[in-house]
């Protein structure tokens, strides 16, 4: 059991810890709600990669041959999905700085919205269980997926790595947003963060 824990933990590490454009909504995101939006932002990006580690871990390198005709596919939609959530970030801070009085200001996403967003979002990236499946692979039959139970472990650990990494970002986001409570300082996050979000986004179409 503890091969399988400490190959879960550092599978759900290694999937989480660069940030990218996912990563970098999140803490945008945290940063213009509150906390408890970006905490549940951030379970929907673990349980996104929990349920990637379960696919994995179950199925093992069948999944690959049936995923790399569509990556490509889902990788441009995770893109196009950033990109509009870019931009509208951008749209939102400069009608808010503008005082523009077209319309009600939108309300920030609920708590639940933001799980499911980040969780729609991580899932349409099928290089996340085409990562988790090269390692159960590596592992072999006799490693971290050898049984029921060690499988539960991989899955179970990998989670809350990434859970784990996910809400330290959403802090990140939120003492971010603490530290700049001016109209300016808020205006100047919402547009470096989409600017941020939709380079990403860009690279991940071009990649």
């Amino acid at each position: 059991m503890r091969a399988a824990l400490v190959a879960g933990l550092l599978a759900g590490y290694g999937v989480a810890v660069p940030v990218g454009a996912v990563g970098a909504y999140l803490v945008a995101l945290t940063a213009r709600t509150s906390l408890r939006t970006g905490a549940c932002a951030a379970l929907g990006v673990a349980a996104a990669d929990g349920l990637y580690a379960l696919l994995a871990a179950v199925g093992g390198g069948g999944l690959a041959p049936l995923l790399e005709p569509v990556a490509r596919p889902l990788r441009i939609g995770s893109a196009v999905v950033l990109l509009a959530l870019a931009a509208r970030t951008a749209h939102t801070a400069l009608r808010s700085r503008s005082g523009a009085a077209a319309g009600p200001e939108q309300p920030p996403p609920t708590p639940a919205r933001a799980f499911l967003t980040l969780l729609g979002i991580t899932l349409l990236n099928p290089l996340t269980v085409l990562y988790f499946a090269a390692l159960v692979l590596g592992g072999g039959r006799d490693g971290a997926a050898s049984d029921a139970l060690a499988r539960a472990v991989f899955v179970a650990a990998a989670f809350a790595a990434s859970a784990s990494w996910q809400l330290l970002l959403a802090s990140g986001g939120a003492l971010l947003g603490r530290a700049l409570t001016g109209p300016r300082g808020r205006l100047l996050t919402a547009l470096g963060s989409a600017a941020l979000v939709a380079w990403l986004a860009v690279r991940l179409l071009v990649g």
